[in-house]
């Protein structure tokens, strides 16, 4: 691919109706290679910075006034509790100390290089123009050209009914509501620690300001909403794997292309 190709692809730019309204080009980053381990990695590194060091009492199993009989009872000489024959503090026993607990010096963190992390950012933007990757992640993909960008009036929408009319006309409505039949209840104790339900991911939104839009997708399954000053490979390319559905305002990729003009795209 020459860079004169480059300069002249041009993608439609949709109202708020649907329907063209200009002709807009793609920034440099849209043609970054899809590197899926350098956008996993990213993603790593942005999930286990939020990891909580966990571990445990040093005297839990152990608070016991269990002492060995010793030899020649014709029993094995683990602690006893006294006025009984319950053995305690060994790791076999009931209510006994663990064996391995978790450390809190175990190292949970991935790192990443600055570098790395901008450009795991523009292969994950790249893969949302990709319509195979997208179709791979499970999205109901519109046949409207890839990436979808709209013009910057959406960003004002912030009612429900508004934002789903819109998506109708831009033809991502069948995704959200793939996203709602299969929200499910959560198998595990997860039930009982805050969060019951597991929601599909759907369609994202980059905007340059997402304080009235997200009032208006908040209560849709799956559907998300955030700046592009703030966006990272985590909303791009959920669980690792890059191709979201995602649709662009404008603004949003003058944001993007200022905030990866370093970044030096080999075609």
């Amino acid at each position: 691919m020459s860079s004169t190709e480059l300069v002249l692809r041009e993608v439609p730019v949709y109202g708020l109706d649907g329907n063209e309204a200009s002709k807009a080009q793609l920034p440099s980053f849209f043609y970054s290679p899809v590197r899926v381990d350098l956008i996993r990695r990213a993603f790593l590194a942005i999930f286990t910075s939020k990891l909580q060091p966990k571990g445990t009492d040093p005297l839990a199993g152990l608070r016991t006034t269990a002492e060995s009989l010793g030899v020649g009872h014709g029993i094995a000489r683990v602690a006893r509790i006294k006025g009984g024959m319950r053995a305690a503090r060994v790791p076999q026993a009931v209510k006994g100390r663990r064996v391995h607990p978790p450390k809190v010096e175990k190292k949970l963190k991935e790192n990443i290089n600055k570098k790395e992390k901008k450009l795991a950012l523009a292969s994950a933007l790249a893969a949302t123009a990709i319509r195979e990757l997208v179709v791979r992640r499970g999205h109901v993909v519109p046949e409207k050209q890839l990436p979808i960008v709209v013009v910057d009036e959406i960003e004002k929408v912030n009612k429900a009914s508004q934002l789903r009319e819109i998506f109708k006309k831009l033809g991502v409505w069948g995704d959200v509501e793939r996203a709602a039949e299969r929200v499910r209840v959560r198998a595990g104790k997860g039930k009982m620690r805050g969060r019951k339900y597991k929601k599909p991911k759907s369609v994202l939104i980059v905007a340059s300001n997402s304080r009235e839009l997200s009032k208006a997708a908040r209560n849709m399954p799956g559907v998300e909403v955030v700046s592009a000053r703030n966006l990272t490979v985590s909303h791009l390319a959920p669980g690792g794997v890059p191709g979201r559905l995602t649709i662009y305002t404008l603004e949003a990729l003058r944001i993007l292309e200022e905030r990866l003009k370093d970044v030096e795209v080999r075609y």
